[in-house]
């Protein structure tokens, strides 16, 4: 039986970014939606002002009478604790019970698949690829890992020959993937909390390398066999040259089979956007998109949520970023630093894990060094447990920078009015991006 064969679809974790995705197609195919989140955000509103009933407590008696075995399919994300009371009256019930990968690997074996996948990059690649294909009017529907600015949407459809989605290398699900074209962004180890160690983790992104049936493009470097290679001035095969910015505008040409494609425009702020959108433009290409539809999309993208956002406001410069790792906060702080050269910058960054702390403590501690000065907020904790000894206060001791207080999320905006600073960057992929508002409205209070 086919995922598509049911009446209604309830959601637990509805309001994460890849499960609303998910919750999106299945109202535009006109199913009835419906679910449970743990959280009240903005996006959650969204998916109720379209239609999508949800609740926030944990209480099977919120779960809907006429929902049984045969009419229903039940869609969960990985976050959600195996002790959860609604999964528990689920599974123990009879329903068809399926992880969002799953779902997500069901409708796109019929389809034209594109997977991209990668640690770092891949929100913002997808992104631009399924802005391009929606832009040409290719039959295309993109399951995306952030809410498009130029939409207010993760989901774009305007047809089911195509399908643009993230291959999230969590739990391993982009194994239940099987694309005709991948591409792979990055492979710095994450997740070692489910890995365990480097190795298996990158054993786990060429297993996936090879579940590609037809054309992979990987970033020039990564140690992946049999792909085409992409990069930015790196003299790989699809290779972003002759950069330059002009009025805060990447114009950059694009080499590929020998010939060079001039003046691409990307709104978007460092070269690694640029070798984001290099790989999507390679992908487009490759599906014999006119090149004058490609570029003409690309000028016109102008990001995702949470991707280096950027208010200016009554003379200070405020960015928010999802940046969790220390490769993404080097991205964000050398393209502050490349933007606003002489500028004090103040970061305020929200860990994000216990385990993903500690992993990555040292080069945390590097990265957040380069900040001029930072309001360090406690972990994040998400789906885990404290770790003895892991705290942003140790955090804190290990950055070579002395410029830094830890405070709690609820104190920052407090702490942030006492600073001085030019530009202002929050940084993180846990509650974080609740202060935007408050920082915003108080910036322009002033």
């Amino acid at each position: 039986m086919s995922v598509l064969d049911k009446t209604y679809y309830y959601f637990i974790g509805a309001g994460g970014i890849g499960m609303s995705a998910l919750a999106r197609y299945f109202k535009f195919l006109d199913k009835v939606v419906l679910g449970y989140d743990k959280t009240h955000t903005e996006l959650t509103a969204e998916l109720q002002k379209e239609g999508i009933d949800l609740h926030f407590d944990d209480d099977v008696a919120k779960i809907p009478n006429f929902l049984t075995p045969e009419n229903t399919l039940v869609v969960f994300t990985p976050a959600v604790p195996k002790n959860h009371t609604e999964y528990l009256y689920f599974t123990e019930n009879g329903f068809q019970v399926m992880k969002r990968s799953e779902v997500l690997g069901e409708i796109t074996r019929s389809t034209y698949g594109i997977a991209v996948a990668g640690t770092h990059g891949k929100t913002t690649t997808s992104s631009i690829l399924g802005h391009i294909l929606h832009e040409a009017k290719l039959e295309s529907t993109s399951f995306l890992g952030g809410v498009l600015e130029n939409y207010n949407s993760n989901f774009l459809i305007n047809g089911n020959k195509y399908t643009v989605s993230e291959a999230d290398e969590f739990d391993r699900s982009f194994l239940r993937l099987s694309p005709k074209i991948g591409i792979i962004t990055s492979m710095d180890a994450d997740h070692l909390d489910i890995y365990g160690n480097k190795e298996e983790f990158e054993q786990t992104f060429i297993e996936f390398s090879q579940k590609i049936t037809e054309k992979l493009f990987v970033r020039k470097g990564l140690p992946i066999a049999n792909a085409t290679t992409y990069g930015v001035e790196s003299g790989a095969e699809v290779d972003a040259v002759n950069i330059r910015i002009e009025d805060g505008i990447y114009h950059f040409d694009l080499k590929i089979k020998g010939e060079l494609i001039e003046n691409f425009e990307l709104k978007l702020p460092g070269k690694h956007n640029v070798e984001n959108a290099t790989a999507a433009i390679a992908v487009a290409l490759y599906l014999k998109v006119p090149v004058e539809e490609i570029k003409k999309a690309l000028s016109k993208f102008i990001g995702v949520k949470r991707r280096f956002n950027r208010w200016d406001i009554n003379g200070k410069v405020y960015i928010d970023d999802y940046a969790h790792h220390p490769t993404e906060l080097n991205a964000v702080i050398s393209s502050v630093k490349e933007m606003f050269p002489g500028k004090k910058v103040l970061g305020v960054f929200q860990p994000h894990l216990f385990s993903r702390t500690r992993d990555f403590m040292d080069g945390f501690a590097e990265s957040l060094g380069y900040f001029d000065e930072l309001v360090l907020l406690d972990i994040y904790p998400a789906r885990e447990l404290p770790i003895e000894g892991i705290t942003s206060t140790v955090l804190a001791d290990r950055i070579s920078n002395k410029q830094v207080e830890v405070t709690e999320l609820s104190d920052a905006l407090e702490k942030i009015k006492t600073k001085d600073f030019d530009v202002l960057v929050t940084v993180g992929a846990g509650n974080i991006d609740t202060l935007v508002k408050p920082i915003k409205n108080w910036l322009n209070e002033h």
